[in-house]
């Protein structure tokens, strides 16, 4: 375990390799599993004001989940979640000519029309944090099948999950938290686990 501030981090994120390859999975995070994804209470308000400026990049039948459902929902486990469509995919997401489901709401922010480029929980998809009051648990938790390409890719390139996903951990944690997780990281893979 790796102890930053109040954040702890699964050794996994330096050991282990990753790398998104979406020809292969083809976006599957986006559709597969019990609910949206986790939101803040801050990214729930987010979502409900600069849904006007998303709307044009939804899908007409994801559109119309988000209008019955609304923005966000509540869901018994995770608290705020993007609505999903029949239980799978993510409302906000849109499948591009090559059969690979992205993100409207990243898509959006690509062109410049938000600041927000979307929920902080799938900007660190595989990481997952679970809160507590005095602390983060920060974990990798790849999909055991659909994950399986991107671990064989991250694994052929050498690259360690925490840098695969430092914009994101910079996003949630800031520069200064990301230089001391690869300080440490830098630290192990020199002398080892102490």
């Amino acid at each position: 375990m790796i102890a930053i501030d109040n954040v702890l981090l699964s050794n996994e994120l330096v050991e282990e390799q990753f790398v998104c390859d979406l020809d292969k999975c083809k976006g599957g995070c986006c559709v597969d599993g019990d609910c949206g994804a986790p939101l803040s209470a801050d990214e729930a308000q987010k979502l409900a004001e600069i849904f006007p400026v998303i709307k044009p990049y939804l899908h007409a039948p994801y559109l119309a989940e988000i209008e019955r459902q609304g923005t966000h929902t509540i869901d018994s486990e995770y608290g705020f979640v993007t609505p999903s469509v029949n239980g799978g995919i993510c409302a906000y997401g849109y499948t591009d000519d090559g059969g690979i489901v992205k993100c409207g709401i990243e898509k959006a922010w690509k062109d410049g029309a938000t600041d927000f480029r979307k929920p902080i929980s799938c900007h660190l998809f595989p990481i997952r944090i679970t809160s507590h009051p005095e602390y983060e648990m920060v974990n990798y938790e790849p999909r055991k099948d659909l994950c399986k390409a991107a671990c064989k890719l991250g694994k052929k390139l050498k690259v360690p999950v925490y840098k695969f996903l430092k914009e994101a951990i910079v996003r949630k944690y800031g520069d200064e938290f990301y230089e001391a997780l690869d300080a440490t990281a830098i630290e192990i893979k020199k002398n080892g686990w102490r």
